[in-house]
């Protein structure tokens, strides 16, 4: 259903790899919204994934530009005023990524190369694209920039290895940076902890299939899908929170704040019988 929410309003969405992502699905539902955008990720992930399709799909261009390199950001926030026609009203970082978890390196035994590639593409990144958009005055008054996180950057989730670590330092970047363009620009700088969610990204996790069927029975309400965080950034996009920023917002069912479930504590003391 389409309430016309960002009617007139433009934007930039990093990350949309392929259908199952967030990004693909919020870029999907500011279409039917009425808002307009440009697509981006990094060279190697186009090649990669389907964001031709994506681009066809919601009569958008695609710029193609690696979030680490300020050079590329600077041209991917000129390209996109240029295509736009003016300042930018939203935009979405949804990139993250671990070379030490795609590597199979276990959280104690860190390649710190490795370490550090994942911490500027997972969180950098943000601080990188938010310092363009800032220098340049690119947002307008009342704009929203959302990055994607997980609970991880609260609580220990020992498979989730040193993206935790990242997701912690990206939180911290949008409330220190969300500080000066609210404050300068009015820009609001949140981000969306989400319920671990099947996407390419996410399937990565060792023991993921068994971690997101945890969290389902943790939840009272069951995990967000992909598709209700798109709707939930929808919303952030649009004038109905023009004063939310700062925060760090949960959406994942109320896992976040559970002990323990009935239904949890069943299967544990079932398995408890059962030796």
């Amino acid at each position: 259903m389409s309430y016309n929410l960002l009617k007139g309003k433009k934007g930039i969405i990093f990350g949309a790899l392929d259908e199952n992502s967030i990004a693909w699905k919020t870029a999907e539902r500011v279409k039917e919204e009425g808002g307009e955008f440009v697509l981006t990720n990094a060279p190697i992930a186009l090649r990669m994934g389907t964001l031709k399709e994506l681009a066809e799909k919601t009569g958008s261009e695609i710029i193609p530009a690696d979030a680490t390199k300020i050079e590329d950001l600077e041209n991917l926030v000129e390209k996109s005023m240029e295509i736009l026609g003016g300042k930018i009203d939203f935009v979405l970082h949804a990139i993250g990524m671990s070379v030490n978890v795609r590597k199979g390196n276990h959280y104690t035994e860190q390649n710190y190369d490795f370490t550090n590639k994942g911490w500027d593409i997972s969180a950098v990144s943000f601080h990188k694209t938010m310092q363009v958009l800032y220098k340049k005055e690119a947002m307008n008054e009342w704009g929203s920039i959302v990055a994607l996180s997980y609970m991880a950057a609260q609580r220990v989730f020992p498979d989730y290895n040193d993206m935790a670590d990242n997701k912690a330092f990206l939180e911290s970047i949008a409330r220190s940076f969300g500080y000066f363009f609210g404050k300068d620009h009015k820009v609001r700088v949140n981000t969306i902890s989400q319920s671990p969610t099947p996407t390419t990204a996410g399937q990565g996790v060792k023991g993921f299939d068994g971690f997101i069927a945890y969290a389902d029975k943790m939840s009272p309400l069951g995990n967000a899908t992909a598709l209700e965080c798109a709707d939930y950034t929808v919303s952030l996009f649009s004038d109905l929170t023009k004063k939310v920023t700062l925060q760090n917002l949960f959406h994942d069912g109320g896992f976040s704040n559970m002990g323990v479930s009935q239904e949890v504590m069943e299967s544990f003391i079932k398995g408890q019988e059962e030796k």
